[in-house]
């Protein structure tokens, strides 16, 4: 199977997987205004990277369905809310208007707190997994999404902005805010061999989820300059706008070019750590993260 049709069929699956959810709603427009976020699309590369790991690992087929359904609805969640007025206040997202735009801004935030929390309950009820590895996999989502991840790098994020700052600052808010879902992406996926992982392997995992999310990050700086709306699905020129110290702003376009495929080389490098094969999807899908338009 190509990459490409490895993708696609993950997408495929997924968003089969998704629809299946929310059929019978309680409140009917908090439904709507979830389906509306959790169904539009998007390059799911969280959803993907779990799949890779889990078959790069040896994992059950389809032990991953539940746990890459969980972390996209944690993504997702987060989108909704950064989206909002109180943070990047942005319009469009995946070439539609934001949720707090097609619905209102209550809607919104309800959205993503109760995306969050299906996240867990579904995460907690997968299929062929060992209750200790559906345990571990609660709590590192979790942490990863929490205040010491995923939301701690968005705080830090929104006080840097409309301030200068150096690289090494920048990583770091980058490697919560984006990479820590990244990382969260390959050790979900290992977890569903129901193997115990050697502490060699969780490092490499680790290494080469940060250096992919800062291939990622560092991608989305150029694109945001090089790539016009249409393409992106969400307004060019954003993080300009909100005055944010971004790669290549601090290095230049040819600099931060450079920047991320050194990060790919570490990414590779992890990889040949962990003694993942050429044919693997995960050396490909490193190769997408530098080379995507969007």
């Amino acid at each position: 199977m190509t990459f490409a049709s490895f993708q696609n069929d993950t997408r495929h699956r997924l968003e089969q997987h998704l629809d299946g959810l929310l059929q019978n709603p309680v409140a009917t427009r908090l439904a709507e205004a979830m389906r509306y976020s959790l169904l539009d699309g998007g390059k799911r590369l969280r959803p993907t990277l779990v799949r890779a790991a889990a078959e790069s690992l040896k994992a059950e087929a389809d032990t991953w369905l539940y746990p890459a359904a969980a972390l996209e609805m944690v993504h997702v969640y987060s989108l909704i809310h950064d989206d909002l007025p109180a943070m990047d206040d942005d319009d469009l997202r995946r070439g539609k208007a934001t949720n707090h735009r097609a619905f209102d801004e209550a809607t919104a935030i309800l959205a993503g707190d109760a995306l969050q929390s299906l996240a867990f309950e579904h995460l907690s009820l997968a299929p062929g997994l060992s209750a200790d590895n559906r345990l571990t996999m609660v709590g590192l989502l979790a942490r990863q999404a929490g205040h010491a991840g995923m939301a701690g790098g968005q705080m830090l994020d929104l006080q840097a902005e409309g301030q200068q700052l150096g690289l090494d600052d920048l990583a770091h808010i980058h490697r919560l805010k984006t990479g820590a879902l990244i990382e969260s992406a390959l050790h979900l996926g290992a977890l569903c061999t129901n193997e115990p992982l050697s502490s060699a392997t969780r490092s490499n995992l680790s290494l080469f989820g940060q250096a992919l999310g800062l291939a990622f990050q560092i991608t989305d700086d150029i694109l945001d300059v090089t790539a016009d709306t249409a393409t992106l699905g969400k307004p060019q020129g954003s993080d300009m706008a909100l005055n944010k110290s971004t790669y290549v702003q601090l290095l230049g376009l040819e600099g931060a070019r450079r920047e991320a495929r050194q990060h790919t080389e570490a990414a590779l490098a992890a990889l040949d750590q962990l003694g993942v094969n050429a044919q693997s999807p995960l050396r490909a899908l490193t190769g997408y993260v530098l080379n995507r338009d969007y």
